[in-house]
């Protein structure tokens, strides 16, 4: 866990003496984990308060119910899914580096990096709720970011809409745009997609094929700064526009 950060570090012969953690975030955490049990599987806390914590899948329902009952996160902020595993195709004609030369051996890939708490699998589920500022349900902390790994077969987990309702069409998009399933949710369908689409887009892995017939905007059509516009065969506006001497 983060709680390392208020102690003091070691910098050659002087010690420099970190910020203290947020009370509420490390008893926010505190009850996470005595609920949990070895069911929370790595945390940090940041210096705002915010605090970030990675449960196995088969807790991820409850630990959603500890945030709402427990730390008095009644307010759903958002939830989604990412994907680590770095793109095979690179930016894909975003950048000259990154063009791909069909036919050559697949690129290597880098090893993949799991930002906050972190993770051991290519697909995370995460969410953020929090307490509101005042009132009865003020909470501990400020905000509870918890994330889940997920497995890479038939990557599934159970569905928050009996937690938070709001979670009702983040589900419906990670589930059309990652290929995640959310146990219970009552009405898995498309939003963006026509229902016929086969794959799940925002996967790291899913051929943006538009691109390859038309670039990102800018990477052909760059407009020229001010004082820069070129005539039509080539030379510099500077000739056309300033006059014969």
């Amino acid at each position: 866990m983060a709680t390392e950060s208020a102690e003091a570090e070691v910098a050659g012969d002087s010690a420099v003496e970190l910020p203290a953690l947020p009370e509420g975030s490390v008893a926010a955490f505190d009850i996470l984990k005595a609920t949990l049990g070895d069911c929370v599987l790595g945390s940090h806390i940041k210096p705002t308060g915010d605090l970030w914590v990675r449960v196995a899948a088969e807790a991820w329902r409850q630990a959603g119910e500890v945030a709402r009952d427990e730390l008095g996160c009644v307010w759903f902020d958002f939830l989604s899914v990412i994907d680590w595993l770095p793109s095979p195709f690179g930016r894909d004609m975003d950048a000259e580096q990154d063009r791909i030369v069909y036919g050559a051996p697949a690129r290597e890939l880098e090893a993949m990096e799991h930002g906050y708490a972190g993770g051991e699998s290519r697909l995370q589920v995460f969410a953020r709720v929090a307490a509101l500022p005042s009132g009865s349900n003020a909470g501990v902390a400020p905000a509870v970011i918890l994330k889940a790994d997920l497995p890479d077969e038939n990557p599934a987990v159970e569905s928050w809409i009996s937690v938070y309702a709001g979670a009702d069409w983040h589900e419906r998009e990670a589930w059309e745009m990652f290929g995640v399933i959310f146990v219970g949710h009552p009405d898995l369908r498309h939003i963006y997609l026509p229902s016929e689409f086969e794959g799940n887009p925002m996967r790291k892995d899913f051929p943006l094929l538009a691109r390859r017939v038309k670039p990102w905007p800018g990477i052909v059509d760059v407009e020229l700064m001010p004082g820069e516009a070129e005539t039509a065969d080539g030379d510099g506006a500077a000739d056309a526009v300033g006059g014969a001497e």
